[in-house]
């Protein structure tokens, strides 16, 4: 038996490792240069620059069902968020998990006393379920949610909404309150951190349990057929089931599904000799003006992000990928932190049209893998738009492939 899966990314990678583990033949095309899809890490000039600012958080399960993690080497952020307005920084966190920061999270001019309550509260609720029972709860979209839950729209636009709203690539808030829920619980069960090597070595490591020439790179697939798939120098390649586990809009053309919307984002790295915080925090921005939602000094975070002497800064837009994005970057971190800004150098600037699916309410957070046409499907847009969402569906895609296969025999 063999199984052509289309796209190396962690759907794909996850798919191809459970169906060897079951002694499946597995055979991963992918169309760019490298494992990852869109979790990619750059090196340029001794910094390590992921494409886009992006971070795992360790309460996902599948983490820890599939990874070495001592291997990872995970390097935290500290729980919380330094958020900027009025030319300072005021530190907001969990003050079940950081005692130390009550006073400091009980004045931060995010909003009312009652608003701070009401976030203990909204902890409390969400840890008090299994996680998969808020994936079933009623839906609505985020802003909509915390509005009836009674926050501010002083503590939704100065908070939640850098926040979440940065993770989710989601500014408006507008995405399924689901979504919302699951990270929210994921933020306060555990740290976000990212591997020391840069957050390519999450798929890495997967790609490491797979049999040596079994990922084709620089292999772009063209068309899709139940039974093969065709690769762009013409050929056709015979395989017993095939898996498209590229993203999402990608996958709807390739199988003529409905479309999947996109929701973009804009990076800039950063150089600079003294970091403007000292802090592990990621920083946000508490003026709700935009564009830029958060920013992370990753050398403060992870040492093996720049070199000696040097300090990392990435700033993250979501929503904007235009030609004034590093000026208008600049210009934002300029009013927070001085003309030491313009002395900064850029690394990297990242302009990704899919950063992640948009998932607006109401919203199916586990989407059929197995196609009517006989071809399979997985990804984060089949399940939930995180790390965990595209691990989860490529398991669960190998376990529909392997059933398929044994009921073919």
């Amino acid at each position: 038996m063999t199984v052509a899966v289309v796209g190396a990314g962690l759907a794909g990678l996850a798919c191809a490792v459970e169906l060897e583990r079951s002694g499946i033949d597995t055979a991963v095309y992918e169309a760019s240069d490298g494992v990852g899809g869109r979790v990619r890490s750059d090196r340029v000039d001794g910094f390590i620059i992921d494409r886009g600012f992006q971070v795992a958080l360790l309460a996902y399960p599948e983490l820890h069902r599939g990874f070495d993690l001592a291997a990872l080497d995970f390097q935290p952020f500290d729980p919380g968020a330094l958020v900027w307005r009025d030319g300072r920084g005021a530190v907001v966190a969990d003050p079940f998990r950081q005692p130390r920061t009550v006073v400091s999270t009980a004045t931060a001019p995010i909003g009312s006393l009652f608003d701070k309550a009401r976030i203990a509260q909204l902890r409390h609720r969400l840890r008090s379920v299994h996680p998969s029972r808020l994936l079933t709860s009623e839906d609505r979209s985020t802003r909509d949610a915390l509005a009836a839950a009674g926050f501010s729209d002083t503590i939704i636009d100065r908070f939640f909404t850098p926040l979440v709203g940065g993770i989710q690539l989601d500014p408006e808030l507008s995405d399924s309150r689901r979504m919302f829920d699951v990270i929210f619980r994921m933020l306060a069960d555990g740290d976000s951190a990212v591997p020391a090597t840069g957050m390519q070595a999450i798929p890495e490591q997967l790609a490491a349990r797979l049999p040596e020439g079994s990922i084709m790179l620089d292999s772009p697939v063209e068309r899709v057929r139940r039974d093969s798939i065709a690769v762009h120098a013409g050929s056709t390649i015979a395989a017993d089931a095939v898996v498209v586990a590229t993203e999402g809009p990608v996958a709807a053309r390739l199988l003529d599904l409905d479309p999947v919307e996109s929701k973009s984002v804009g990076s800039v790295a950063f150089r600079a000799d003294m970091p403007p915080i000292d802090e592990r925090l990621v920083v946000l921005d508490g003026t709700g003006r935009g564009p830029v939602l958060n920013v992370a000094v990753m050398s403060n975070v992870a040492s093996t992000y720049a070199p000696a002497g040097s300090h990392e800064i990435v700033a993250a837009a979501p929503g904007h990928t235009g030609p004034d994005l590093v000026d208008d970057v600049r210009r934002q971190l300029r009013d927070w932190w001085g003309p030491a800004v313009d002395r900064w150098e850029v690394l990297a600037t990242h302009r990704i049209s899919h950063g992640q699916p948009r998932q607006r309410p109401p919203f199916d957070p586990k989407r059929r893998v197995s196609l009517d046409t006989g071809v399979f499907v997985c990804g984060d847009h089949r399940d939930t738009a995180s790390i965990q969402g595209a691990l989860f569906s490529g398991r669960r895609c190998a376990k529909s492939v392997i059933a398929a296969l044994d009921a073919q025999d």
